[in-house]
């Protein structure tokens, strides 16, 4: 009597587990019910800019320093696309993790076509609200025309890998 005990309640386990598995939305899942957070920083012109700025556009916030290889290497690629997609409602923010000359320099050399603003320490913080727990640059989140994160992504963007999720959004 007590094998048949002791096999329903595997057997119940295993189900359970099962169903919590299954039930269980991967991060990219989990990040589509996710609203942007709410945040302002100075742009290069020391004025403030609130993300709410750019509500109803699709946005993709880049968090970057210039002490970053694979940030300087994507970034000819963000002002490709801002050019492809701005009329289409795209709009690129980066947000630099660095002193503000070093960012100003940069800039002013690369001519780069979409709002810089700088953050430093609260750029570490903006970008954590935005699930970079690893405090790993480059850091880009993707948000939809509503305002939800639809992406959060660690380290450097391929062309092909960011067009597949701003695309269908567009």
């Amino acid at each position: 009597m007590r094998k048949p005990a002791h096999l329903i309640w595997l057997m119940g386990l295993i189900m359970m587990s099962l169903v919590s598995l299954t039930g269980c939305p991967s991060p990219q899942a989990e990040a589509k019910r996710i609203y942007r957070p709410i945040f302002s920083l100075p742009d290069l012109q020391k004025h403030q800019r609130s993300v709410s700025e750019w509500d109803g556009k699709v946005v993709v916030i880049n968090f970057w320093a210039t002490w970053c290889p694979p940030c300087i290497r994507e970034i000819p690629l963000f002002i490709d696309l801002q050019n492809q997609y701005a009329k289409q409602g795209l709009q690129f923010v980066g947000i630099a993790i660095d002193n503000w000359e070093a960012v100003e320099e940069f800039v002013n050399e690369i001519s780069i076509n979409y709002p810089i603003l700088v953050g430093k320490q609260d750029g570490i913080a903006i970008a954590v609200d935005f699930g970079n727990d690893r405090a790993v640059l480059p850091f880009t989140a993707i948000i939809d025309r509503q305002g939800k994160i639809v992406l959060r992504h660690l380290g450097e963007f391929k062309r092909q890998d960011i067009e597949n999720t701003i695309l269908p959004l567009l």
